[in-house]
C-alpha cells in the first residue's frame, strides 16, 4: 500500500513516529537537490538487483562478499552495460535477536550497535566498489510502515492464525529468543545448534526441539511456558506458491541445487509458520495482546528489500507492484535459499495483491578459508577491513573471489591460489597483453594508436576470434554465469597475446613493415579497449586506470548492447588515431615473502593452526632443549623443515588410469558398490562407489575409469574405501557417467593437465580441503571431454573423456 499520507507508526522500542507522505518526501528531496531517483521505463528491460541484507552485528568476511554483495554487484554492473534500466538495492538487516546479544556482548544499545556495525558494512562496500543504487537499513519508520501493511493485508485476507505455543523461557530475562538459546540439536545430535537452525546439518528448528537446551545469557536452564504468537498459513498458501515456484524456477532459470532446497519444502506438504517473536528489538506487531512481541526477522527481513526501495524513492511501487514491466533478480549464499523461494513469496501471494515476484535467483556454496571456517573471534581468516589492510589492491581481491566463485560446491581460500592466479592471470596474462600493446605504442609509434584500412587482415582474423568469445560472454552473464564470463573474459587476453607474439610488430617495425606493424598495435589496442569494457563489471578500478593510461573516460567506453557488440568483429577500427597517455604495470608479482606474512597474520591464534605459514625461513637454526635436542620431537625428513606446498591446482591430485575388475553391491548400503580396480600397483584397490543408481553392475565391471588414487582412505557403511572413481553429473542430476580413459592408455599412467605440472601429494590432507577446492573447476566441455579450468585430461594415448554430458560437474 502506498505511503499516500503522514501517518504515526508504532516502532521499535515503544517510540512513535510519523512517516511522511510522497508529496512530502518528493519536496524534501528536491530541496536537498538530489538527483531524481531510478524508477522502472516503459518499453526498457527493467532490472531489480538484491543481495540477501547482511546481518548487521559482524563484519562481513570474504565468503559473505562473494556470496551476495559483489556476485549482485557484477551483475548489477554487466546489466547497466547491456542497456537495462537497473536498480540495484541492498542494506543491514538490524533487528532481531542477533542485534540485541550483540549489544549486550558490547554494552551498547542496540540502536548504537546498528549505527556502528552500519557504518563499517557501508566503509568496507565502499572500499570494494560495491556500486549499490541504495544501500539501506531495516530499523527505520518505513520499514515499520510497509511492514505493517504488508501484515495487515495478510490478515485482512484471512491468511493468519493465532495459537498458543510452547517457548522457552528463563528468569530474569522472560521468554527466550531462539538465538539466546543453545542445545543439541534433535537431528544430528550437534551439542551447539542454534535455538532456530542446527549449524551443523541446516536443520531449521524450534527451540523447544533443542535437546539439553540452555540459556546463552545467564547459563540458566530454560523452562517451557505458553505464549500466543501469530503463524503465516502457508498450507493455505501453498497450491498459488506451487504454481509460482514451478513456472519461475523454468522461466528464471534456476540452479538445480536451489530448485532440490525449495522442493525438498514442498515434497511433504508445507506447515504454518511463526512470524512473531518475544523481543523488544524488532517491528512491533500492531495487534491487540501483541503489544510486547516484534515480527519475526524472517518475515521482517526480506520486506526490507521493498523499504530501502522506498527511501530510494517514494514511487517505491513502480518498482515492487510492477510484474509485468520489472524482472527482480536476487543474490543470496545457499542458506537463504527457502527464505527467498518459499516465505518471502508467501507472504507477499498472501497479501492478495499483485507484486514483482521474483524470477531469477543466483545462489554460492560456502567459501571456506585455508582448510577451516572464517572465525572472527579466533581472529582466522580475511575480512573486509582486513583486506584493505593489506598491499593487495582491491582489483585482485575482485578478481580473486570472483574467478573462486563457489557456484557449484563449496570453495577454499588458498594463500598460495592467490598468488599463483596475481602472478599467472593477472601480471602474466591481462596485464602484460595490455601493457605491451600501450607500451608499444607509446615508444614506438609516438603515441598514437594508428589508423588502419578497415580491410586490414591481421584486424579481421583477430575479430573473427575474439568476436564468438565477446559475444559468448554475453550470453554466459545474461544467465548470471559469473565464473563462465570471466573466463571468457581471460581467453580473450590470452588470445592477445598470442597475437601479438605471432605478429611481432617490433620485429615488423625493424623490417621496415611499419603498415604492418601498424595494423598490428591498431588490432590489439582494440582488443585492450574490448577487454576494459568486459573487465569493468568484474575489476572496475582497473578499467579505470586502463581508460586514463588510453586517454578516455567512461563516457568512452564501449558498452555491450547489441549494436557495440557487432563492432567488436573489427577490433582495429575501434580507437583509430587516439592519443594515449602514459602507460605504466597495472599489476605486481605478489612474492613468497609477502604472502607467508598475510598467512601468518590471518591464520588464527592457535599454534597448531592449518593456516600458519608453510615454511618457516631455511637459515632459522632450531630451537634446543637443555640435553641438545631439538624442540618439538624428533626431526620430519627433509632436515626438520615443512616443505612449502604448491599452489591448490590439479597437479596436487594423483589421478591414474585404472580397470574394474570385479565390482558388487555393497552389502549394508543399497546405492553403493564396492569394486576392485587395478591401477597398475601390485594388487588391485578396493573402492567403494555411490554409483548403483545410475551403471548397471555389469555395465560397470570391466570399465576403465579414472581413479583418485590419494585421497585419504575412509570407510563407507564399514568397508574401506582407497581412492574415488571419477564421474559426471548432468545439471539436474539425472545422469551419472564414468570419466573414461581411452584404450591405448596403460593401467596406472597418471591423468595429467597441460601447463599443471609437479608430483602429487602423497596424500591429500581432508582437513586443507584440496580437493573440494579442486573439484569445483572440474568439468565436461562440449566435447564431453574432462577439463580442469578448461584444460583437458590428457594420458599417452589422448584425452579421457565421458558418453555424452557436455558441461557436467565431475565428483
Amino acid at each position: 500500500r502506498a505511503v499516500s499520507a503522514s501517518k504515526p507508526v508504532q516502532t521499535a522500542m515503544g517510540a512513535t513516529m510519523n512517516v511522511i507522505s510522497v508529496d512530502e518526501l518528493a519536496t524534501q528531496i528536491s530541496d536537498l537537490g538530489i538527483s531524481e531517483p531510478k524508477l522502472p521505463k516503459p518499453g526498457m528491460r527493467n532490472v531489480l538487483i538484491t543481495s540477501a541484507l547482511p546481518y548487521v552485528n559482524n563484519v562481513p568476511h570474504l565468503g559473505n562478499l562473494i556470496g551476495c554483495v559483489l556476485s549482485a554487484d557484477v551483475y548489477a554492473r554487466f546489466c547497466r552495460n547491456r542497456g537495462y534500466n537497473v536498480l540495484y538495492v541492498c542494506g543491514t538487516d538490524e533487528y532481531g535477536t542477533a542485534t540485541q546479544t550483540k549489544a549486550l556482548e558490547e554494552k551498547l544499545t542496540c540502536r548504537q550497535i546498528c549505527d556502528k556495525y552500519h557504518a563499517i558494512h557501508k566503509d568496507i562496500y565502499d572500499w570494494f566498489d560495491i556500486s549499490f543504487d541504495q544501500f539501506g537499513r531495516t530499523s527505520t519508520p518505513t520499514q515499520t510502515y510497509i511492514c505493517q501493511s504488508i501484515y495487515q493485508a495478510i490478515s485482512d485476507n484471512d491468511m493468519l492464525i493465532e495459537e498458543s505455543m510452547q517457548q522457552l523461557y528463563c528468569e530474569p530475562i522472560g521468554f527466550l529468543a531462539d538465538r539466546l538459546v543453545e542445545g543439541t540439536c534433535p537431528k544430528c545430535k550437534y551439542e551447539d545448534a542454534r535455538g532456530d537452525q542446527c549449524d551443523n546439518c541446516g536443520s531449521l528448528l524450534n527451540p523447544t526441539e533443542l535437546i539439553n537446551p540452555r540459556c546463552k545469557v545467564g547459563n540458566g536452564v530454560p523452562e517451557i511456558r505458553d505464549t500466543n504468537h501469530l503463524f503465516l498459513d502457508l498450507p493455505r498458501l501453498e497450491p498459488k506458491l506451487r504454481e509460482y515456484v514451478t513456472t519461475t524456477s523454468k522461466q528464471g532459470g534456476w540452479s538445480s541445487n536451489c530448485v532440490q532446497v525449495t522442493m525438498a519444502w514442498l515434497r511433504d506438504g508445507l506447515k504454518k509458520r511463526c512470524i512473531t517473536r518475544d523481543l523488544k528489538w524488532g517491528t512491533p506487531v500492531p495487534r491487540e495482546g501483541f503489544e510486547d512481541k516484534v515480527f519475526y526477522v524472517w518475515f521482517d527481513a526480506p520486506i526490507g528489500y521493498i523499504s530501502i526501495t522506498a527511501a530510494h524513492t517514494p514511487e517505491w511501487q513502480k518498482w515492487w507492484k510492477n510484474p509485468k514491466e520489472v524482472e527482480l533478480v536476487q543474490f543470496m549464499g545457499k542458506d537463504n535459499v527457502p527464505f527467498h523461494t518459499v516465505i518471502f513469496p508467501s507472504t507477499l501471494i498472501g497479501t492478495g495483491e499483485e507484486w514483482t515476484m521474483m524470477k531469477s535467483i543466483s545462489v554460492t556454496e560456502y567459501l571456506n578459508y585455508e582448510g577451516g571456517k572464517f572465525s572472527k573471534s579466533r581472529s582466522t581468516g580475511v575480512f573486509g577491513n582486513d583486506a584493505k589492510s593489506t598491499r593487495i589492491a582491491k582489483e585482485v581481491w575482485r578478481y580473486y573471489l570472483l574467478a573462486n566463485r563457489p557456484e557449484q560446491a563449496d570453495a577454499m581460500f588458498m594463500w598460495n591460489d592467490l598468488k599463483e592466479k596475481n602472478n599467472a592471470e593477472l601480471l602474466a596474462n591481462l596485464g602484460n597483453f595490455i601493457n605491451r600493446v600501450l607500451s608499444f605504442c607509446a615508444a614506438r609509434l609516438e603515441g598514437v594508436i594508428p589508423s588502419v584500412p578497415a580491410d586490414a587482415a591481421v584486424g579481421i582474423a583477430l575479430g573473427e576470434k575474439v568476436g564468438p568469445l565477446v559475444r559468448d560472454y554475453v550470453t554466459q552473464m545474461d544467465k548470471i554465469k559469473i565464473k563462465d564470463g570471466l573466463k571468457q573474459l581471460m581467453a580473450i587476453s590470452r588470445i592477445g597475446n598470442g597475437f601479438l607474439q605471432e605478429h611481432a610488430p617490433w620485429d615488423l617495425l625493424k623490417q621496415g613493415k611499419a603498415e604492418e606493424c601498424k595494423a598490428v598495435i591498431a588490432a590489439g589496442a582494440g582488443v585492450v579497449y574490448i577487454l576494459l569494457t568486459l573487465m569493468e563489471p568484474f575489476m572496475p578500478s582497473l578499467a579505470d586506470k586502463i581508460l586514463t593510461q588510453m586517454n578516455m573516460t567512461r563516457k568512452d567506453m564501449l558498452t555491450l548492447v547489441d549494436s557495440d557488440l557487432e563492432k567488436c568483429s573489427k577490433p582495429h577500427l575501434l580507437v583509430s588515431a587516439r592519443t594515449i597517455g602514459k602507460p605504466e604495470p597495472l599489476f605486481r608479482k605478489l612474492l613468497d615473502e609477502e604472502i607467508d606474512e598475510y598467512r601468518a597474520r590471518f591464520g588464527g591464534a592457535s599454534s597448531d593452526d592449518t593456516s600458519a605459514p608453510a615454511a618457516a625461513p631455511a637459515n632459522n637454526a632450531k630451537k634446543l632443549d637443555k640435553s641438545g635436542k631439538p624442540v618439538g620431537g624428533k626431526p620430519k625428513s627433509g632436515g626438520g623443515t615443512k616443505v612449502p606446498e604448491g599452489p591448490v591446482d590439479v597437479a596436487r591430485l594423483n589421478v591414474k588410469v585404472g580397470k574394474v575388475v570385479k565390482a558388487w553391491k555393497h552389502p549394508d548400503a543399497d546405492s553403493l558398490y564396492v569394486e576392485e580396480i587395478d591401477v597398475g600397483e601390485e594388487k588391485p584397490r578396493q573402492i567403494v562407489s555411490g554409483l548403483v543408481k545410475f551403471i548397471p553392475l555389469e555395465e560397470f565391471e570391466g570399465s576403465r575409469v579414472c581413479v583418485l588414487a590419494n585421497i585419504k582412505p575412509t570407510k563407507m557403511r564399514g568397508v574401506e574405501s582407497q581412492g574415488m572413481v571419477l564421474a559426471a553429473e548432468n545439471s539436474d542430476h539425472s545422469a551419472v557417467q564414468l570419466v573414461t580413459p581411452p584404450e591405448g592408455a596403460p593401467l596406472g599412467e597418471r591423468v595429467l593437465c597441460e601447463g599443471y605440472t609437479g608430483d602429487p601429494d602423497e596424500q591429500l590432507n581432508p582437513r586443507k580441503k584440496v580437493w573440494e577446492a579442486v573439484q569445483a573447476d572440474l568439468l565436461t566441455n562440449d566435447k564431453c571431454e574432462a577439463t580442469y579450468k578448461g584444460i583437458v585430461f590428457s594420458t599417452s594415448a589422448g584425452p579421457c573423456r565421458v558418453r555424452d554430458i557436455m558441461g557436467g560437474t565431475i565428483r
